[in-house]
């Protein structure tokens, strides 16, 4: 049953209408229309739904960024209520090029250490954050590790996949080394979670966040097509991307949201952690 009552009694307006939008791994997501002319979006969970982690992290993006995000209205477990954004628009070149620049700025706020001080989630998926001084440690053990046995232990990631994983992330410091300093970022940038207006980015939803080399947010975002030259041009135009991260580290670091989606969706997304995995020889 729609909540419309406690809607109405925490926003101090009528809901005359609502109606579902897509995405929301959380909880279910809606579309409210208010008699005051307000338009909220609503996500609908229970015990232990993660919404009050998703309220925490939109606000800190809010508080700690300029990163244009929802405005959390309210959060508990069973509600969250955060502001509409209008989807006006593809992701054009210059759409990809303000994307950019708002990237690039969000991964200027920077952290003493990798991680965050609470863990957050993932399409859903619990993401531990504990921190710590060495990304490569941190990437190694807290996503990649972490994910292929959450993978394996819901059945659907091999054995002999997460063997050949653990073998090739002991060699990791061969291909992936330390920043200069953690980098905030969304976590989760596919094209879904990229609102678009006329020829700009009007918002960004369903953070991932945590303190991280900003390049695992460069690779996420072509795992899908989601951004390209227009965005990578602008971006390095601002901040400069080390060579071999196009040749090497992005599939490296593609193998977290791989993993993610193993452990989500199942035996369709295994092939490609496999393909990585054969390509750096394990």
């Amino acid at each position: 049953m729609f909540p419309d009552a406690e809607i109405e009694n925490i926003l101090g307006a009528r809901v005359l209408d609502w109606s579902h939008l897509s995405g929301g791994c959380v909880g279910d997501v809606c579309r409210v229309d208010l008699a005051d002319g307000r338009r909220v979006v609503a996500k609908l969970g229970g015990p232990g739904s993660g919404l009050t982690t998703e309220g925490w992290m939109l606000d800190y993006l809010g508080h700690k960024s300029r990163l244009p995000v929802p405005d959390v209205l309210h959060v508990d477990d069973n509600l969250l209520l955060v502001s509409f954004i209008e989807n006006g628009g593809g992701l054009d070149g210059r759409a990809q090029e303000h994307a950019a620049e708002l990237l690039a700025d969000l991964h200027g706020v920077t952290a003493p250490r990798f991680g965050l001080e609470r863990d957050t989630l993932i399409g859903g998926l619990a993401q531990p954050n504990g921190e710590t001084d060495s990304w490569v440690d941190f990437f190694r053990e807290q996503r990649l590790l972490y994910m292929g046995n959450e993978a394996r232990h819901a059945g659907r990631l091999p054995g002999d996949v997460l063997k050949r994983l653990e073998k090739f992330i002991e060699k990791l410091e061969h291909w992936i080394g330390e920043p200069q300093q953690p980098s905030l970022i969304h976590g989760d940038m596919w094209g879904g979670n990229v609102i678009s207006g006329q020829d700009h980015i009007a918002g960004f939803v369903d953070p991932a966040i945590y303190y991280a080399d900003p390049e695992i947010e460069l690779a996420f975002s072509t795992m899908f097509a989601t951004f390209g030259e227009p965005f990578f041009r602008r971006y390095s135009e601002i901040r400069p991307i080390a060579p071999g991260f196009f040749e090497e580290r992005r599939a490296i670091y593609n193998l977290y949201p791989l993993l993610v989606h193993v452990r989500l969706f199942g035996s369709g997304y295994v092939g490609g952690v496999e393909h990585t995995l054969s390509r750096f020889g394990f």
